[in-house]
């Protein structure tokens, strides 16, 4: 029997495709990945590469916003242990002022605002992970220093950081503060200093003998850098905040960002099995038609074989 040698070609060739199509459903199988290379699906890749590309930003920002959320936090905390404290001074100092005390009791009030100011002192300078967290950009130095060797009096607290303030951008381009400068907490401008009160306080009741109408003005001070550094913790409080919403936003999308990635890349096993299973069909048929044609055709088949 005579066979057109370019219908035995085109045999080969469909053999061929049924082979590669087999191997392809496979490994499909196999992985549980419906894309394997770049050139099966460019379309599909090109949108995998942008999903992978976002889900590493937002991982990114996660990384970072738990960091600086830690760090907020203890900012927080420590504002709230400072706000004690010169609450505690003020009644003090209130209780010094009223001219009862004689000047034993005068003087034990200025050593323990001495002791309060040390304390508020200590938690200025308070660090986070190595980091302090109120010296701006200056984070490896100690923010906060009282010389008391100079003998000047009322002493003066000087400030060693910077004036960086420093953001966090989301990946939406919101930019959150992350940190408030000490000097404008602790030092501020005239009545707002809190170091410049504590120390004239100090200074008003070390000799036991109460100038009323100076240390009812710096108790006047103390009382509005009080309210001052309460200012300072809200725009913390309010930088957590905006970080948690942010974080949650980016947690969401996440989910979304992965099931989206799956959706494309994954295989769907129940078609890619019956996809296998008919490509196998057609391969098992295609092998018994040349196998037919090669015993009949003077092994025309096998002559073009490489």
């Amino acid at each position: 029997m005579r066979v057109d040698p370019s219908y035995v070609t085109n045999l080969v060739g469909s053999l061929d495709q049924a082979q590669a199509n087999e191997q392809q459903l496979t490994a499909e199988l196999s992985s549980g990945v419906s894309i394997t290379s770049l050139s099966q699906n460019p379309v599909a890749s090109g949108e995998n590469v942008l999903l992978l590309n976002q889900i590493q930003q937002d991982d990114s920002f996660t990384q970072s916003s738990n960091l600086v959320t830690g760090q907020l936090q203890v900012a927080d905390s420590t504002l709230g242990s400072v706000v004690s404290q010169l609450t505690q001074a003020i009644s003090l100092a209130t209780s010094a002022n009223n001219g009862t005390m004689n000047s034993s009791d005068v003087k034990s009030i200025g050593n323990q605002i001495s002791g309060i100011l040390d304390e508020v002192e200590s938690l200025a300078n308070t660090s986070y992970q190595g980091q302090y967290i109120f010296a701006g950009g200056q984070t490896s130095a100690t923010p906060f220093a009282t010389p008391t060797a100079t003998g000047t009096s009322p002493a003066v607290t000087t400030y060693s950081g910077d004036e960086d303030v420093n953001y966090l951008e989301t990946p939406n381009g919101q930019k959150i503060q992350l940190n408030v400068l000490g000097d404008q907490i602790f030092l501020g401008s005239g009545s707002n200093s809190v170091f410049g009160a504590l120390n004239s306080l100090v200074a008003d009741y070390s000799s036991g003998t109460v100038n009323t109408t100076q240390a009812v003005s710096d108790t006047q001070a103390l009382s509005t850098a009080l309210g001052y550094v309460s200012q300072q913790r809200v725009t913390i409080d309010n930088s957590i905040t905006q970080l948690t919403a942010a974080s949650d936003a980016v947690t969401n999308q996440g989910t979304q960002l992965t099931s989206a990635q799956t959706n494309l890349m994954q295989a769907d096993v129940a078609q890619v099995s019956t996809q296998l299973s008919l490509s196998e069909t057609q391969q098992t048929a295609l092998e018994d038609v040349i196998s037919q044609l090669d015993s009949t055709s003077n092994s025309l088949f096998s002559k073009l074989q490489p």
